[in-house]
């Protein structure tokens, strides 16, 4: 593949046919633990590795995340950014926010029009492109990509994993939570533009945040990751470390963009920084 618009987006952009893990790969080749620092310098900030065979992939806590070759993307992004330690935080945020706008993007632009006002909600082609607080993106409330953000062995450096589900059909699907683009929008999606999407999106964000010296406030991006963020208002089931519940009402994101859940059993609200985060419908 040429991805010659997502190429214009980014500083260096490599394509590989196959690829255990783009995240690995990316931070064996930008690591100067084992290289020269000229290697490791040639890949700049906002470098990309992308393939559509992963053989390798893997999600949070070590999950493994597969597909079928061509189906689905997955992308790392290194930065390199010089920011205070308590903003790293808001990185995973920051690329779910950067997809979601994509992917809303690409879901709208393919989702005809509707001009009957008597039809039926249930044949209404709309869609709802949210956030999932910290890094999933959901298409009606089923998971569309997945975010993965890992710092570089020798430090000085970030990689933002992606994995996105372009044309998984219902037999690809890897759980009975998750969709894809094609299932959404009944249309092929063109890799590159999808991508190119997104690198838009995250390059966008990114500098903002950038030149804002990390304040998420300054910058808009805790103002636009709120706006995308389903997970705010719902009532949740949010699975902590050391293997606690905590069920509660996801009220808003702090100032280093973990989430406040007021618990159900007691009334107190609470910041919630690392911990899978169920939906609960009732």
């Amino acid at each position: 593949m040429d991805f010659s618009l997502s190429r214009n987006e980014v500083s260096r952009f490599e394509y590989r046919a196959e690829a255990s893990s783009t995240n690995d790969v990316l931070k064996d080749l930008a690591s100067a633990i084992g290289l020269s620092e000229a290697d490791a310098a040639a890949w700049p900030d906002l470098s990309v590795v992308v393939t559509d065979n992963q053989t390798q992939g893997r999600g949070r806590l070590g999950r493994v995340w597969l597909a079928p070759t061509g189906k689905a993307l997955a992308i790392s992004v290194l930065i390199r950014p010089e920011l205070p330690p308590h903003s790293l935080g808001w990185f995973p945020l920051l690329a779910g926010a950067a997809m979601t706008r994509a992917v809303r993007t690409i879901v709208e632009a393919c989702t005809p029009l509707v001009h009957d006002v008597n039809l039926k909600e249930a044949e209404d082609p709309r869609h709802d492109t949210t956030l999932k607080w910290p890094n999933d993106v959901l298409i009606d409330g089923y998971k569309v990509c997945g975010i993965l953000c890992e710092l570089l062995p020798d430090g000085k450096g970030i990689v933002i994993g992606a994995g996105l589900n372009l044309s998984l059909d219902e037999h690809n699907l890897p759980t009975l939570t998750s969709t894809s683009l094609l299932l959404v929008t009944r249309t092929a999606p063109d890799p590159d533009a999808v991508l190119a999407a997104y690198l838009h999106e995250l390059v966008t964000l990114y500098r903002a945040f950038v030149e804002a010296d990390g304040d998420a406030q300054k910058s808009g991006l805790h103002a636009e990751v709120s706006r995308l963020c389903g997970t705010l208002g719902s009532v949740v089931r949010v699975e902590l470390p050391g293997g606690v519940d905590l069920v509660g009402t996801a009220t808003g994101i702090d100032a280093e963009g973990r989430l406040r859940v007021v618990n159900q059993a007691d009334g107190e609200e609470r910041s919630v920084a690392a911990g899978d985060v169920t939906h609960l419908r009732y």
